[in-house]
């Protein structure tokens, strides 16, 4: 893979976002959710790749387009064969309600390189490059904090952990306020979230929580590429969702996933596009008559570069 495919990555979030962003705060997260995904789905049409969704909108029956298994790109002798993990719109109740941090996300690694995760929740946590290494799912939310803390230089008091605001993460929270520590609560949008943690600008240090499984992949590709650490932990509410991890093979449901666990690919891309504004990019931005700004990021862990890139679109031209 190579830089013109990286590009490629992001004129399809880009896509996916600018289309989405014309129902930002209109109340219809379906309509948003749709427009993101026809228009993701017609870009990946003329990218020079042989691709196979992995992580996308559902199985077949489920989903119209960007379906697990469906086929991608070009797909002529000289495209590469890759696996594609996406959320054409990560934060659909963002859109809706016009609120930050929704974004277009997708995550590209060579063939066999992505956690093919079920359709679940999973436990998570996430920390920058210069945490890597010290914290651990099965260690004490108290313990991580205090370790992140000495990992950055920072005082306990300073750092700041973030999460979606569940009440299934009481505990966690109790916790955060406990300990002294900052604490940011968001309504959607955990990718987000955790890519956050790889920028020391966005002020966020630790991401924690219970989320899908199929953005914890997304994220952790992120992450992956920004030299940071995830881990996670597919959790089980139910016999069916059980059963659906039995079958994939996981026999192990306690067992922690680390990142190249869930990332296997050595040379994995991620790109994204701020679809409303937030702690990392700008959201679409409607400067004249079909004229639009974007901004957007691409990522590649073979090489550690990080990309951002201002683009001016002309829709008539599109």
């Amino acid at each position: 893979m190579d830089l013109d495919l990286a590009l490629s990555y992001v004129r399809v979030t880009e896509a996916a976002a600018i289309s989405s962003s014309k129902l930002l705060g209109r109340g219809d997260k379906n309509a948003a959710d749709e427009a993101a995904v026809e228009a993701m789905r017609k870009m990946f049409d003329v990218i020079p790749i042989k691709g196979k969704v992995v992580i996308g909108e559902g199985e077949m029956d489920e989903a119209p387009m960007l379906y697990i298994g469906e086929e991608l790109g070009i797909r002529d002798d000289y495209s590469v064969e890759v696996d594609i993990a996406v959320d054409p719109l990560d934060g659909t109740n963002l859109v809706a309600k016009g609120l930050p941090n929704a974004l277009s996300v997708v995550a590209i690694s060579p063939k066999g390189g992505l956690l093919h995760a079920p359709d679940m929740y999973m436990e998570k946590i996430a920390v920058g490059r210069k945490a890597k290494g010290v914290v651990s799912l099965d260690a004490p939310l108290e313990v991580n904090i205090k370790n992140v803390a000495r990992a950055l230089n920072k005082k306990v008091e300073d750092v700041t952990v973030i999460m979606l605001d569940r009440e299934r993460h009481q505990p966690l929270m109790d916790t955060v306020r406990k300990v002294g520590a900052r604490m940011k609560l968001i309504t959607d949008g955990d990718i987000a979230a955790a890519i956050a943690t790889g920028f020391e600008n966005t002020g966020i240090d630790i991401m924690v929580g219970i989320g899908g499984a199929p953005e914890g992949v997304i994220a952790a590709a992120a992450i992956k590429c920004l030299g940071g650490d995830f881990q996670g932990r597919l959790y089980v509410t139910n016999e069916e969702e059980r059963e659906r991890c039995f079958n994939m093979g996981i026999k192990d449901l306690n067992k922690v996933l680390m990142i190249d666990d869930i990332v296997m690919g050595d040379d994995v891309y991620f790109a994204a596009t701020g679809v409303s504004d937030g702690d990392l990019l700008k959201g679409v931005l409607y400067i004249g008559k079909d004229k639009v700004k974007t901004q957007s990021v691409v990522m590649r862990s073979k090489t550690g570069t990080v990309r951002f890139i201002n683009a001016i679109h002309d829709l008539k031209r599109r």
